[in-house]
């Protein structure tokens, strides 16, 4: 597990590096939009228990849609567009909801969990692709993957080999405490790294308290997706990067830790 892991990652880095770095902004959100549609696939999977191969997929081809027009808007580099794809999901869902409600006394259900996942995958993912499209941006959005992969990396590290008291046994239980200490100072060492290199303009204490605050947030994050998982009795989201599950396994921090460092770059620094 541990070499499958570390293949995929050796594979899969450089090509996500080059194509922040190198690539266009056309490319990027085009990539991004194909993250959110797959994400979405794998929390539809967990949160439905349904089979792609089934008819009632169907179903889920509005969220898909809407998911990926948040991603396209965020590619015009306007807030605004993004928060009315995402309302005009909203409204899509509730108009569906008013015809299906006689046919289908579980639609407000099924209506909140897609709703649910344009929030929870497509606006976090898209605010990725509005920090791209900032000056600088491709630094920030390489450097904020950095932070949270990094102290991933470490909690699962020092969790298995360190680990001995248990963070949240009920919804994880081979998360440990150690693991999410070793996860934050890695969070630590890696801001610390950056703003001593790169960011000479950005204070010490912004800098610092934005990567504990992204470490904190991206854990809430991971065991978040870990509750889905377990009310659905599923170990992975999904089997797409061998050694790491799905994408949605992959992602799980980000999605809850870009808001924070959207906020940052916008408001702070």
């Amino acid at each position: 597990m541990h070499l499958t892991r570390w293949i995929t990652g050796l594979i899969a880095a450089p090509l996500l590096i080059l194509l922040i770095v190198a690539g266009s902004i056309q490319q990027f959100v085009l990539f991004v939009a194909a993250v959110v549609v797959t994400a979405l696939w794998e929390y539809n999977r967990i949160v439905f228990n349904f089979s792609p191969k089934g008819k009632s997929l169907v179903y889920f081809l509005p969220e898909y849609a809407f998911g990926a027009l948040t991603v396209l808007a965020a590619g015009t580099a306007s807030p605004e567009w993004v928060l009315f794809t995402v309302f005009a999901s909203l409204i899509g869902f509730g108009f569906y909801s008013l015809f299906q409600f006689k046919v289908d006394l579980q639609v407000a259900r099924m209506v909140a969990a897609q709703i649910q996942g344009i929030v929870y995958i497509a606006l976090p993912l898209a605010l990725i692709v509005l920090i791209r499209t900032r000056d600088s941006g491709s630094f920030w959005v390489l450097a904020f993957l950095v932070i949270i992969f990094s102290g991933d990396t470490a909690a699962y590290y020092a969790g298995s080999y360190l680990g001995k008291h248990k963070l949240c046994p009920s919804v994880s239980p081979k998360k440990t405490i150690e693991g999410s200490l070793g996860g934050l100072a890695a969070n630590l060492l890696v801001g610390f790294t950056l703003k001593l290199l790169f960011l000479p303009e950005v204070g010490w204490g912004g800098m610092l308290f934005m990567c504990v605050l992204l470490g904190v947030v991206g854990q809430i994050g991971d065991l978040f997706e870990s509750v889905l998982k377990r009310t659905a009795d599923i170990k992975d989201s999904g089997g797409i990067l061998p050694g790491h599950g799905g994408i949605l396994d992959r992602i799980d921090a980000l999605l809850f830790a870009a808001p924070v460092v959207w906020i940052f770059i916008t408001k702070i620094f």
